[in-house]
């Protein structure tokens, strides 16, 4: 099994069952102990589970009880502005991928009627374009994650891996003044790692509140970001840190 959907597959297991030790994945997944000691220590240091004495335990999920209707009335206003803007950057004929979340659910609005191709693991997008004629529409696979309307899992990942996308537009809990991309959800964040890989231009969509944001999951460095759309009033001395990494910054 390739390390990438190793890891995936330690995550799932972890978060259903709370814990789990060395020996039990080690057996579950046919590798050797060490090889799971390793892995474990690797998502650890990224903060997606808890490296404990013979295994480890799942981190917390903070959006868990955050129903997606109640996170999308928060700063409404900002969110379109930083929609409107990112639809600017669409071209006909693109390959987009769109990350889960209240503002690429706002950017699929704009699309509708665009000969554009669509993929996403985000319900909230399948439900804004599964009737438009005009918009090729790809979903990932997946097991459902209710509260927030996406596919999330190993084979929403192995989905993931036979992308080549444009761009992806990418949501995040928040950016921390070092630039670094946080999140609060151990599920999303291997997916968000593999839209990046996927796509050749990576997009961040992030409203001028998640400067610095939430989150204890590392989501990836500022210099895997190409472009960040928010509002003006984003803190400035971390718009200066992203862009000295080489993204391009776009206000509205």
């Amino acid at each position: 099994m390739l390390q990438r959907l190793r890891h995936a597959e330690i995550m799932r297991r972890v978060r259903l069952s709370g814990a789990t030790s060395v020996r039990d994945l080690a057996s579950q997944l046919g590798v050797s102990p060490s090889t799971i000691r390793r892995d474990l220590e690797v998502l650890d240091r990224d903060g997606t589970l808890r490296r404990v004495r013979g295994g480890a335990l799942a981190g917390v999920d903070a959006d868990a009880e955050r129903p997606f209707a109640a996170v999308a009335a928060v700063d409404e206003q900002d969110k379109e502005a930083v929609a409107e803007r990112a639809a600017q950057l669409v071209g006909d004929g693109d390959v987009i991928l769109l990350d889960i979340g209240t503002t690429t659910m706002r950017l699929a609005r704009r699309l509708r009627g665009r000969r554009v191709t669509v993929v996403t693991s985000s319900l909230a997008v399948v439900d804004v374009l599964r009737a438009d004629p005009e918009v090729e529409l790809l979903v990932l696979g997946g097991m459902v994650r209710r509260p927030y309307h996406s596919l999330v899992g190993v084979l929403t990942e192995a989905a993931l891996s036979q992308v080549v996308a444009d761009r992806v537009f990418l949501g995040a809990s928040g950016v921390r003044p070092d630039g670094q991309l946080v999140d609060t959800t151990l599920a999303e964040v291997p997916l968000k790692r593999a839209m990046i890989a996927a796509a050749e231009q990576v997009v961040l969509l992030v409203d001028r509140h998640k400067f610095p944001g939430t989150g204890a999951l590392r989501v990836c460095g500022p210099d895997d970001i190409d472009v960040i759309v928010t509002n003006a009033g984003a803190d400035e001395a971390t718009l200066r840190t992203c862009a000295a990494a080489g993204a391009e910054v776009l206000l509205t």
